[in-house]
C-alpha cells in the first residue's frame, strides 16, 4: 500500500500542513524505527489504564497507529506492526505479574523472563492479528482512509474478544477500561457498557481515540471524523450524565458491612509460624468498636481457616468473628467433605454464623493456569505458583447464594470478577456482587488498582452493587452505577464499615449478554464500507 502511495504523498508534502507533515513521515518510517514507534506507542496507551489513568494518551497511541498501519507493504508488515504495539502496551501493562514470582524466588526465580516477556510476546499475537485483518480488509474492500479507521477498530475489538475467550481467557488490560479509573467523567462514559459491555466500550474507544488521525490525512486534513469523534463522545457521555442523575443511590436499609483489609505480607501469610499472629490480627480488626451494629463482616479470599467441614475448632475460631445477629463471610480452603479422604481442593468461600454453623459454600470454578493448576501436568515438570503441590479443583459455576437477613449474592473469587459473561447464575439473578481476592502478591504495581477498575465495572455492566475486599486492597463498596461508595486504598489496614446499595433492574447487558457488542462490530463494518462510498465519491468543485 505505501509503495504504490509513496511519490504521490512526496509531491503533496511541500504545501502539507503541520500534522500532514508528521504523518508523512510516520508513514516513510521502515525497519527498527517503525517497529521501535510501535512499540513505543503501545506503552503509551497502558498509561490511559489505572493507576495512570491518562485516557487522552490513547488519541496520541492510536493516531500513531493508524498512521504506521498507512504504511503497511502487505499483510505481514501489517502483523508485525500490530505485534509491536501490543508487545509495548503488555510489557507496559502486565509488568506485575513478575513481581508475584518474587513471593517464592528461590523456587520460580527462572520464570520471570516468561512473565516479563514470553507472556507479553503471545499476547501480542492478538494484536497482531487484529492489525493484519485490519489491513486485509483494507485491500480486500479497497477502504477509504476514515474506512480504515472502522475497520481497525472492528478489528481490534473482535481480537479482544477472542483474547477474553481462547485458552481459558485473559480480557484483562482491554483498552476499554481506560474510563474505569479515575479520568474526570469517566464514570459517565462508563455507563455505554450497561447495554453492549466491556468489548462494545472497547470498540467505541478505539474508534473514537482513531478518528482524529484523519486530520492528518496526506490528502489534505480530514476533519469530519475529528468532529465525529467529538460528537460520539458528548453522546455517550450525555447518556451517562442522564443515567447517573436518574439514579441516584439508594441504600438498603439496616444493612451495614465491615470489609476488613489486614494487608498481611504474602510471605507472612505462607509462613506457618506466623499463622495465629495473622488470625489474632484479622480478629482484632473485626472486633473493633461498632462490631455489634454490623450485619456481616467480609475477609478476604483465603483468610478463614482451611477445612472447615472438617475442623470444629475451626469452624468456632471464624464464629468468633461473626456478628451476633449476622454472619461472617470468609475466604477459605475447602476439601472433601468427612469421611472421604481429602483428595481434592478447593478455593472456596464459606458463610458461618455466629454459632459456627456454614450456612452455604462457594467454590471457584475459573481457575487461574499456574497458579491454582498446572496445564498439561503430566508433561510440563513444575508446580504451580500457590504453596503446595496439588492441583486446586474448579467448581461448578456461578452460583446465586441466599443469605439470611442479607439479599441473595454472586461470589466472585480473585480473577474471576474480570470475565464479564460468567459473574451471574443466569437463571437466578443476584441482588449484589462479592470479590474477594487477595493482591499481595503484586506488591503496590499497577495490578491491583487495574483489578479494581475492572471489578468494577461489572457492577455497571449487570446493574448490581459490588462489594470487593481485599487482603491488602483495594477494598470498596460500588454501587450499580459505578460509583465508588466507600473505599480503602492499597496497602492501607483497617476496616472499612459501609452499607450495600440497592440493586437495579437488569441491564440490557444483563438481558442479552454481548449482543450489543455484535451489533456494535456490524455497524462498524458497514460504517467502513458506507463511508468509503462517500469518500471515493468525486468532489464537485
Amino acid at each position: 500500500m505505501a509503495d504504490t502511495r509513496a511519490p504521490a504523498l512526496r509531491r503533496g508534502a511541500a504545501g502539507a500542513g503541520t500534522l500532514q507533515r508528521w504523518s508523512l513521515r510516520v508513514v516513510a518510517l521502515a525497519g527498527w524505527r517503525r517497529y521501535g514507534l510501535a512499540a513505543l506507542l503501545g506503552a503509551l496507551a497502558a498509561a490511559a489504564l489505572p493507576p495512570v489513568d491518562l485516557t487522552p494518551v490513547l488519541l496520541v497511541s492510536f493516531g500513531g497507529l493508524v498512521w504506521l498501519a498507512d504504511g503497511n507493504r502487505n499483510g505481514r508488515a501489517a502483523f508485525a506492526l500490530g505485534w509491536w504495539f501490543g508487545v509495548g502496551f503488555f510489557v507496559a501493562g502486565l509488568y506485575w505479574i513478575g513481581v508475584a514470582l518474587t513471593v517464592d524466588w528461590a523456587q520460580f526465580w527462572w520464570l520471570f523472563p516468561i512473565a516479563e516477556i514470553a507472556i507479553p510476546a503471545g499476547l501480542a499475537i492478538f494484536t497482531g492479528l487484529a492489525l493484519w485483518l485490519s489491513d486485509l480488509a483494507c485491500r480486500v474492500f479497497r477502504l477509504s482512509g476514515t474506512g480504515r479507521v472502522c475497520a481497525l477498530a472492528v478489528s481490534w475489538a473482535a481480537f479482544e474478544y477472542l483474547r477474553g475467550h481462547v485458552f481459558t481467557g485473559f480480557p484483562w488490560n482491554l483498552i476499554g477500561y481506560a474510563w474505569s479509573g479515575g479520568f474526570p467523567g469517566s464514570t459517565a462514559m462508563l455507563q455505554v457498557a450497561s447495554a453492549v459491555g466491556i468489548y462494545g466500550l472497547s470498540f467505541l474507544t478505539v474508534l473514537i481515540a482513531a478518528l482524529p488521525a484523519r486530520l492528518g490525512a496526506p490528502s489534505g486534513a480530514r476533519a469530519t471524523p475529528a468532529a465525529a469523534a467529538v460528537a460520539l463522545i458528548v453522546a455517550l457521555a450525555g447518556f451517562g450524565a442522564w443515567r447517573l442523575a436518574d439514579h441516584p443511590r439508594a441504600d438498603l436499609p439496616g444493612v451495614t458491612l465491615r470489609l476488613v483489609q489486614p494487608s498481611i505480607p504474602m510471605t507472612l501469610f505462607n509462613d506457618p509460624n506466623a499463622l495465629a499472629a495473622d488470625f489474632q490480627r484479622l480478629l482484632g480488626l473485626t472486633r473493633a468498636p461498632g462490631f455489634d451494629k454490623i450485619s456481616a463482616v467480609v475477609w478476604a479470599e483465603s483468610m478463614g481457616p482451611p477445612f472447615l467441614h472438617r475442623d470444629a475448632a475451626a469452624r468456632a475460631a471464624l464464629a468468633q468473628a461473626a456478628p451476633p445477629h449476622g454472619i461472617i463471610i470468609a475466604g477459605t480452603l475447602r476439601s472433601d467433605p468427612p469421611p472421604a479422604p481429602m483428595v481434592h481442593y478447593w478455593n472456596s468461600l464459606a458463610v458461618v454464623n455466629h454459632a459456627g454453623q456454614i450456612l452455604a459454600t462457594y467454590d471457584k470454578h475459573h481457575l487461574v493456569p499456574f497458579g491454582e493448576y498446572v496445564p498439561l501436568r503430566g508433561i510440563l515438570p513444575i508446580n504451580k505458583i500457590t504453596p503446595g503441590t496439588v492441583d486446586f479443583s474448579a467448581g461448578p459455576g456461578p452460583r446465586t447464594i441466599d443469605l439470611p437477613n442479607l439479599p441473595p449474592v454472586s461470589p466472585l473469587i480473585c480473577y474471576e470478577a474480570i470475565f464479564p459473561e460468567l459473574v451471574a447464575q443466569p437463571d437466578t439473578r443476584p441482588q449484589w456482587l462479592l470479590n474477594i481476592t487477595d493482591d499481595a502478591w503484586y506488591g503496590f504495581t499497577s495490578g491491583p488498582f487495574q483489578h479494581f477498575a475492572i471489578a468494577r465495572l461489572r457492577a455497571v455492566e449487570q446493574g448490581l452493587p459490588l462489594v470487593r475486599d481485599g487482603n491488602n486492597g483495594i477494598s470498596a463498596v460500588v454501587d450499580p452505577l459505578g460509583r465508588v461508595v466507600a473505599r480503602l486504598g492499597l496497602d492501607d489496614v483497617g476496616v472499612l464499615d459501609a452499607p450495600l446499595p440497592k440493586a437495579l433492574s437488569p441491564t440490557l447487558y444483563a438481558r442479552f449478554g454481548d449482543a450489543g457488542y455484535f451489533i456494535l462490530l456490524f455497524v462498524g463494518m458497514v460504517a467502513a464500507a458506507g463511508i468509503t462510498a462517500i469518500e471515493r465519491r468525486p468532489r464537485r468543485r
